[in-house]
């Protein structure tokens, strides 16, 4: 079975009655991904596209926000993709794929991307650094990749921190401690990183603008 029929059939499996109430309850603990919102300066005809976009409830604010914007997702669930299709309607472009090996001009008929998001994703992305640099490589110039994500919970009491991945990994969700040293080694991004680890380090913002 091919990598993106087998990894996309477990999360088919995982979210296929999740995504049904998967709004609701993923706000208490999805912390940060209104910060990133409010982090990105879009300007009118700017393609936004999500990795992992799940049932579209970060486009749908985009789409509030930035009305003009171009906006597009991507995800490995044919589940989850139901849910965001139902959502978005005509708002997004949305098709299936892998978020380690995506060719823009294919799926979307455009070239690249002058914001990617990856929201909560990059800890269910088995290859997540291959993600990464996939999503440089489709970034234009000028471009910014911007992640919220599962700090490493440092600042946290311990029980906090191994109670939760102890939860999280009975949903394939592994936090990536590493993923601030895999930003500043990121091939091809020619640009500034800024971080921030948000709530006692429970989530961890990053923004990479790529200048050239």
């Amino acid at each position: 079975m091919s990598h993106i029929a087998d990894h996309g059939q477990l999360m088919d499996n995982t979210y296929r009655t999740q995504r049904l109430f998967y709004d609701a309850t993923r706000k208490y603990y999805l912390l940060g991904r209104d910060h990133l919102l409010d982090q990105m300066q879009v300007s009118p005809d700017d393609r936004i596209l999500e990795v992992a976009c799940g049932t579209g409830r970060n486009l749908a604010v985009m789409k509030q926000r930035h009305p003009h914007a171009r906006l597009y997702g991507l995800d490995i669930s044919q589940q989850m993709l139901r849910s965001a299709r139902r959502k978005l309607g005509l708002k997004a472009r949305l098709a299936r794929a892998d978020a380690c090996a995506f060719d823009p001009q294919t799926l979307f008929d455009v070239p690249s991307f002058d914001h990617i998001v990856f929201s909560y994703s990059l800890s269910m992305i088995p290859d997540w650094q291959g993600a990464l640099d996939e999503a440089a490589r489709h970034l234009a110039p000028g471009g910014t990749l911007h992640i919220i994500d599962f700090g490493d919970q440092g600042a946290l009491p311990r029980w906090t921190k191994r109670g939760l991945r102890a939860w999280l990994a009975r949903f394939h969700v592994t936090p990536r401690d590493a993923l601030p040293i895999a930003l500043q080694n990121l091939p091809r991004h020619g640009g500034v990183l800024l971080q921030d680890g948000l709530f006692r380090r429970y989530a961890y913002y990053a923004r990479l603008e790529r200048r050239t």
